[in-house]
C-alpha cells in the first residue's frame, strides 16, 4: 500500500512541476501569454523572470495553461475559470454572477484575477502566499475572462451543452471557441505555426488596432486590475458572436469560422495587453 502512495505522490508532483506537451487547447492561453511578456516593463519582466518555475525558461507561455492541468486535483479551483449569467441578459454583474455553485460569493473568473492580483501586490514583502502559483494564476485567469463563452449562460454552462458541428466533427460550442476556431486558423494561414499566429496578432496590436491600445490597458485609477470591464465586454462578444447562428445541433463552417476569427484574434490582443499592464502595474 505504501509503494502506491509513494507513486501517487510521485505522479501528482510530476503533473506540476514537469511542462505538458502543449496541445491545440494550450494556444490560446499561450499567445496571452507571450504578448504580454514581450509589452513588460524592465521592473516587471524581473519579477516575472523570478517568479517563474525553472522549467519555464523564463517563457511565461509555458505555463500559462498550469491552471487547467491543476484543477483535476485543485478542485476548489475548477470554479474560478468562468463567471456564468442569467441566459440571454448579455450583462454581467459582479454581485449577481460572481459566485459558485454553493453561492459563495466571489469564486469566479473575475474574483480570482482580483484576488491573485492582490497576492502578487505583496512581492518583494514577506507573505504566506506561493507568489510563483498567484502569477500563474493570473495569467491563466486573464486568458480566461476574454473568451466569451467564460462569461456564457447559466443554463448551457458557457455552452458546454450545446453540441454543434464544426465542419464534419461533432463538438460543443464552447470547445470551438476554447480551441477549433484558433486551430483551424492556425492550420489554415499559418502552417500549424503558433509563433507564426502570435506574430500576426502582435503587428495588429501595433498597426491596425494601435490606436485602441491605451484604451484596453487603462484601469480606474484606484484599481490594479479591472477585470469587470473585461468580462462585461465577454458576454456581449457570447451573445453577439458565439451564440448567434450556433443552436444546437448547428453545422458550423467557413461563414461562422470566417465572421468569428477576427473576434477571436480581438480578444486575444486584449487579453494579452491587459495581462501585461496589470502586471506592470503591480511591479511597477
Amino acid at each position: 500500500m505504501e509503494y502506491y502512495k509513494i507513486q501517487l505522490v510521485v505522479i501528482v508532483s510530476l503533473m506540476i512541476v514537469l511542462p505538458n506537451t502543449q496541445g491545440w487547447g494550450e494556444d490560446g492561453h499561450a499567445i496571452i501569454c507571450r504578448i504580454a511578456q514581450s509589452r513588460l516593463s524592465d521592473s516587471a519582466a524581473n519579477a516575472v523572470k523570478n517568479l517563474l518555475p525553472e522549467y519555464a525558461q523564463n517563457d511565461l507561455g509555458n505555463v500559462c495553461s498550469w491552471a487547467d492541468r491543476v484543477r483535476f486535483y485543485l478542485h476548489w479551483s475548477a470554479p474560478l475559470h468562468f463567471a456564468d449569467t442569467p441566459d440571454n441578459l448579455c450583462n454581467y454583474q459582479y454581485d449577481r454572477d460572481c459566485k459558485d455553485q454553493d453561492g459563495v460569493k466571489g469564486r469566479c473568473v473575475v474574483g480570482a484575477i482580483k484576488n491573485y492580483t492582490d497576492q502578487l501586490l505583496d512581492y518583494g514583502k514577506n507573505t504566506q502566499n506561493n507568489l510563483t502559483q498567484a502569477l500563474m494564476f493570473l495569467s491563466h485567469f486573464m486568458g480566461d475572462v476574454h473568451q466569451p463563452l467564460h462569461v456564457g449562460f447559466t443554463s448551457d454552462r458557457g455552452a458546454n451543452s450545446i453540441n454543434v458541428h464544426w465542419y464534419t466533427r461533432k463538438q460543443n460550442l464552447h470547445h470551438v471557441w476554447d480551441v477549433n476556431i484558433i486551430e483551424t486558423a492556425e492550420e489554415r494561414f499559418y502552417d500549424s505555426n503558433i509563433d507564426e499566429f502570435t506574430n500576426a496578432i502582435q503587428e495588429n496590436i501595433t498597426k491596425t488596432w494601435s490606436d485602441q491600445v491605451l484604451g484596453w490597458e487603462t484601469c480606474d485609477s484606484k484599481e490594479t486590475a479591472c477585470p469587470d470591464i473585461y468580462a462585461s465586454e465577454g458576454v456581449q462578444a457570447a451573445c453577439q458572436w458565439a451564440y448567434k447562428g450556433a443552436p444546437e445541433g448547428s453545422v458550423l463552417e467557413d461563414d461562422y469560422f470566417l465572421s468569428r476569427l477576427p473576434v477571436v484574434s480581438l480578444r486575444l490582443a486584449q487579453g494579452g495587453v491587459r495581462l501585461a499592464a496589470t502586471l506592470n502595474r503591480i511591479f511597477g
